[in-house]
């Protein structure tokens, strides 16, 4: 299925909230509504998702990297961190000295 889904439960403790919203094997995105922000902040830090609302739901902002956890949205799009699924990163290191390089100073200098 694609397309947005509400699932509604009932709960009577905070944790047992998280525990409910966390227990499946998707991740992409979750909300929090309270007039309590110290409740919004552990909550929202608490779910398992990879976007996170609190008061709100679906603002997106192409500066801020987007996608989920477990089985949905898997990897990042948006903001600086989406880029690099465009990238092809290479590491080269310049050993600059008039000194053999680590284990090479034990290679005679003529083979």
């Amino acid at each position: 299925m694609f397309g947005p889904v509400l699932s509604v439960h009932t709960f009577r403790t905070e944790e047992e909230a998280i525990r409910l919203a966390n227990d499946n094997e998707f991740g992409l995105a979750g909300a929090v509504i309270s007039q309590d922000s110290l409740r919004c902040t552990r909550v929202i830090n608490a779910l398992r998702c990879g976007i996170g609302w609190v008061n709100c739901s679906q603002p997106a902002f192409v500066q801020a990297p987007w996608g989920g956890l477990k089985k949905s949205g898997v990897g990042r799009e948006l903001g600086e961190q989406g880029i690099f699924n465009y990238l092809e990163p290479k590491q080269v290191t310049s050993y600059v000295s008039k000194d053999a390089f680590g284990w090479y100073k034990h290679i005679p200098a003529k083979l």
